[in-house]
């Protein structure tokens, strides 16, 4: 998918660009793999905001994407392209020999006509699903699981992709697009090939308004606020933080802390992202 940059008629256009959706060959989505898509603000059950600068927006729906891809031994062959806005990727809609149809996240290279399988009988092409048991080292790979049977929750946004390493045992290596390097159960499931839509990061908004239409409200610097709302807030005129380091909302240090909590998959990072 390519870029198209806008004119510059308007300040707001000026350095504004978008996709040219080359790759998409269907407008309408197909309906029984649409569900309602409430909006929530940034709020949970309780109504307290727990992510901020959320709300507003188009109004959209949610395409029901298999993660689990858990259709052993079907082949499924490739109908559409098409643009899914929840996700920075494109979505494949699959027509399976059985009658069924869903929705994959489209890796880079997939065209209409094509033919996909799951299975540790699977070709090692762009599309197919395999245990990373079944996978050679090297390989190139998309939509991993964590756990068996839960569906891909690794490596699922535009243009993104990780590669299998090394297998040891009931473990694989696998290299994730931070870099970082984590164990996996060689049972999990893992795509072949990189997701595909790799101009979405060369994307330039352009003006605050399209930021709006996304769902995204604005951000206000801590120095603005008051010394309730903030702990950067309050004194007279423009004050320097006046603590040590900066903080969060709630008080916490913004820089050179760490403040990520123990998780019991640690164990299986290998090396962290960003070290040496």
């Amino acid at each position: 998918m390519g870029l198209k940059i806008y004119r510059p008629t308007s300040p707001g256009r000026r350095e504004m660009s978008g996709a040219t959706f080359e790759e998409i060959t269907k407008s309408k989505p197909e309906r029984a793999l649409l569900q309602p898509l409430r909006k929530r603000g940034g709020r949970n059950n309780q109504g307290r905001i727990t992510v901020r600068h959320r709300g507003g927006g188009a109004k959209r729906r949610l395409r029901v994407i298999d993660f689990r891809r858990d259709k052993f031994g079907i082949p499924g062959r490739v109908a559409a392209i098409e643009y899914d806005p929840n996700r920075s990727a494109n979505i494949a809609l699959i027509y399976y020999a059985d009658g069924e149809k869903r929705y994959i996240l489209a890796p880079l290279g997939l065209a209409v006509g094509d033919t996909i399988k799951s299975g540790d009988d699977a070709e090692i092409a762009a599309g197919n699903t395999l245990p990373l048991s079944s996978i050679p080292n090297g390989t190139v790979i998309h939509n991993i699981e964590l756990s068996r049977g839960k569906g891909g929750q690794l490596v699922r946004s535009a243009g993104v992709v990780a590669q299998l390493m090394a297998k040891e045992g009931e473990y694989a290596l696998v290299r994730l697009p931070s870099g970082e390097m984590r164990r996996i159960r060689s049972e999990c499931l893992a795509t072949i090939g990189q997701v595909g839509n790799l101009d979405h990061r060369g994307i330039k908004l352009g003006k605050a308004g399209r930021k709006r239409w996304l769902g995204w409200r604005p951000t206000v610097r801590g120095s603005a606020m008051n010394p309730n709302d903030h702990p950067h807030g309050g004194g007279e005129g423009r004050s320097p933080v006046g603590m040590p380091g900066p903080k969060t909302p709630w008080g916490k240090p913004a820089l050179g802390y760490k403040t990520r909590k123990p998780q019991a998959s640690d164990r299986m990072i290998v090396k962290r992202r960003g070290s040496k």
